[in-house]
């Protein structure tokens, strides 16, 4: 068939695999982290207060006293690259590129903050990807990541008058594929340790105890992901929740605080490991490894140990590739 002439041009047809995560400020100065935890915070997955009482403490409260805080923490970890957590994601994304064929093009974006889901998802489009898998790379589910980084994609799809197929990654909690690269990675990281810990302790970021008894299947998830790793390295973990914030009651218990009663009880090694992160970030580079680490020595510790997440490295990138590969079935073999 003939392509008339004053057609416009029409791209290859393509597929595209898009990897989500949370977000991060543009910069490590307040004014950037203010606009990142307005748009954070005022997502009504994150925080399910209604608007009417929780926007008046937000803007009158919070973004006029957090900002400057988060901003020092953000600093202590931002790199050359800029954010940790960007900047791994968009390696992670540079070293699929080619890994599932010719006509399979793979990008990121975060939920909050840049490069934003709609932009890339629009990028994607017009590259000529008619089918996408969206990734939200956590590994547990919860309504407050996985869901919210789908919302915005969904919302982003309504506006388009020819939208592409979509697919969404599962959560991979208990994925053999993930529980071995996370066994692989933990054993080679306490291998190069100068102490054998006393414990491990899996430390996943906190959520409000509502979540669970609403039906949110996180803690749930976590807990799975904990033992079945445990199981695999042949010794139990500590599970503990991080990053509370406000006044409800929150998952427990909480990683401060298990780390400030381990030596009392005899626990003066340990190592720390953030399975619920697929990259480093502020929660686990500062929070853990700074600040955890702090609290641990001055508690009577002897030795501490942060071991980073799968980030780009070749067990979390064997990993994703499987994963991906199985979602992308049935549309590979028909590009």
């Amino acid at each position: 068939m003939l392509i008339p002439a004053d057609h416009p041009p029409i791209p290859t047809r393509k597929i595209g695999v898009l990897l989500t995560n949370l977000g991060t400020p543009d910069g490590p100065d307040a004014k950037s982290v203010k606009r990142y935890l307005g748009e954070f915070l005022s997502d009504k997955r994150v925080v399910e207060i209604p608007a009417i009482a929780w926007q008046p403490i937000l803007r009158g409260i919070i973004l006029n006293t957090r900002p400057k805080k988060s901003a020092h923490a953000y600093g202590l970890v931002w790199s050359e690259e800029g954010s940790p957590l960007a900047a791994i994601t968009r390696r992670q994304s540079q070293a699929l590129q080619g890994a599932f064929g010719d006509g399979v093009m793979v990008d990121y974006a975060m939920r909050y903050g840049n490069p934003a889901i709609a932009d890339r998802l629009t990028a994607l489009k017009d590259a000529g990807c008619e089918r996408i898998l969206i990734a939200p790379l956590y590994p547990q589910y919860c309504a407050a990541t996985t869901a919210t980084a789908n919302d915005k994609a969904f919302a982003a799809l309504a506006g388009m008058r020819w939208q592409p197929a979509i697919r969404t990654l599962p959560p991979y909690h208990d994925d053999p594929a993930y529980i071995a690269a996370l066994r692989t990675q933990v054993e080679m990281q306490i291998a190069t340790l100068d102490f054998v810990p006393d414990a491990v302790i899996a430390s996943f970021h906190g959520m409000p105890k509502r979540t669970l008894q609403l039906g949110d299947p996180y803690h749930c998830h976590c807990q799975k992901t904990a033992r079945l790793l445990g199981e695999a390295m042949g010794r139990e973990l500590v599970v503990a929740f991080q990053s509370r914030f406000g006044p409800a009651k929150w998952l427990g218990p909480a990683t401060d605080e298990t780390l400030e009663a381990l030596p009392a009880k005899g626990v003066r090694k340990v190592a720390v490991i953030a399975p619920g992160f697929s990259a480093d970030c502020l929660e686990t580079l500062e929070e853990l490894a700074i600040r955890g680490r702090e609290s641990f020595m001055t508690a009577g510790g002897t030795d501490f140990a942060y071991l980073p997440c799968l980030n780009d490295g070749a067990p979390g990138m064997a990993m994703l590739r499987t994963l991906i590969a199985r979602e992308l079935a049935g549309w590979i073999a028909e590009t």
